[in-house]
């Protein structure tokens, strides 16, 4: 058996933010990883799709370009180089992370899949570990619903979908998430019909239903196919392709794509791990139970990560990471201190911090409300991308800003700001009298202000 000081089991980014500040110390370290270094966010999440995302945007804007007094033409979409340019950016990533562990003299990458023998001790191949802390970073997989006939297609997950060579002729998607409406739009943008089921009455059920509506009539007119309040019922092949068989308003269809892709959430990476062994609990739907620190149930483990399923955001890994940093050299930060904030980066991008209106409304507040449409913002436009709107909500007793939601240009960005403004409790009239830049959105924010009204 080989001793560490430390062992970290998938890499993840929160275990770049580990190693970070471990490796300056000196301690002996042991890093796990079965899979491609770097977990989803480098591999099949964040870094490639928003490439695919940026392709997508040139091909839409081409084809916007007569808007702009410009001829071009219907675009060509070269598929292979599209690939080629996401591959090269989420490669570098990923080798770039591996080479700095093998690189630094008290890492050492073990390239297996790790599971627990005992408490702080993991199999890993032929060799067994031991740690003084172990930190669980293994990340979550796609959840496939018991739909009558899915395991008997070929159904893809957003890492299977990536690796087609080929742009799908009719992507059929099970899913109306953040997800499922980001590929929709970029698969759409690039050339595929695209057809989204979801089962719910609304695109993205935890936002609010103005937010949902703004985001499904862009997709509309983007061409893309959205059938709301839709059941699936079982799912078969259909020569080279495959059929869904639905209920809409109580009535039986069937549709037919030549791919489909299942985005209908996401569900922890425990079952291998023999946690049981280790002393580990977990939640009934398999989240490793953790406190305000990342600890788990078992002295000197860690969870970090969507793992714990306090997150599920790459930054709320960074962040999990930090903690458990701050906690192992004396500090005071918590799970609990976080905002939650995030982005769908569907086009415009949608960038949400704090409470929803609904959840401002369910929380016994009196709250104040704003909203900012994009058509009255100049620098909208001028850039011409007036779809969507600034929503603020704000705590009437307290004159501090507990949520909002950017649908527009640049939304994904602006929230950080005001992830800021919350995380610093900045009260609105300070916020109001700041002179930011002009001509841009952001400058407009703290003008909506004005436009505070007390809603029920």
């Amino acid at each position: 058996m080989k001793t560490f000081d430390h062992v970290i089991v998938g890499t993840g980014q929160a275990t770049g933010t580990l190693l970070g500040k471990l490796i300056p110390t000196g301690d002996r370290i042991a890093v796990i990883e079965g899979a491609r270094v770097g977990g989803s966010c480098v591999n099949y999440g964040c870094t490639p799709t928003k490439t695919l995302v940026a392709s997508a945007r040139v091909a839409h804007m081409a084809r916007r370009a007569k808007e702009y007094g410009i001829e071009l033409g219907e675009p060509r979409i070269d598929y292979t180089q599209v690939r080629q340019r996401m591959n090269r950016i989420r490669t570098e990533s990923s080798d770039g992370l591996a080479n700095w562990m093998e690189g630094a003299d008290n890492v050492t990458l073990i390239r297996e899949w790790g599971a627990f023998t005992g408490p702080r001790t993991l199999q890993a191949g032929d060799q067994q570990v031991r740690g003084g802390n172990v930190y669980i970073n293994t990340g979550t997989h796609p959840f496939l619903p018991p739909i009558p006939g899915i395991k008997d297609v070929p159904w893809l997950d957003s890492e299977r979908l990536l690796d087609l060579t080929a742009l799908p002729a009719h992507l059929l998607i099970l899913g109306g998430g953040y997800i499922g409406v980001e590929l929709g739009q970029v698969f759409r943008r690039l050339g595929s019909r695209v057809t989204i089921v979801q089962r719910a009455e609304q695109l993205m059920p935890r936002e609010d239903a103005d937010i949902a509506e703004s985001v499904l009539e862009r997709l509309r007119d983007e061409g893309v196919e959205v059938l709301l309040n839709t059941n699936t019922r079982g799912v078969e092949t259909s020569g080279e392709g495959v059929r869904l068989r639905l209920e809409s308003d109580g009535r039986e269809i069937a549709i037919e794509g030549s791919h489909l892709l299942v985005a209908t959430g996401r569900r922890p990476n425990t079952g291998s791990l023999n946690l049981e062994h280790a002393g580990i609990q977990v939640t009934e739907r398999g989240y490793i139970k953790v406190d305000d620190h990342c600890r788990t149930s078992q002295d000197g483990v860690f969870a970090l990560g969507d793992v714990n399923g306090q997150g599920a955001f790459t930054h709320t890994s960074v962040n999990d990471a930090e903690i458990v940093l701050d906690l192992l050299f004396g500090g005071t930060r918590t799970i609990s201190q976080r905002i939650p904030v995030y982005a769908l980066f569907s086009d415009p991008p949608l960038g949400r911090v704090g409470m929803s209106e609904k959840e401002a409304l369910a929380s016994g507040r009196k709250v104040l409300k704003a909203v900012r449409p994009m058509s009255r913002i100049a620098r909208a436009k001028e850039m011409g991308e007036t779809h969507g709107f600034a929503k603020l909500l704000v705590d009437a007793d307290t004159d501090l800003i507990i949520g909002a939601a950017i649908l527009g240009p640049g939304g994904d960005e602006i929230i950080n700001m005001f992830a800021a403004i919350m995380h610093s409790d900045i009260p609105c009239r300070s916020y109001r009298e700041v002179v930011l830049v002009h001509p841009t959105v952001a400058e407009l924010m703290p003008w909506a202000l004005d436009g505070l009204e007390p809603i029920n």
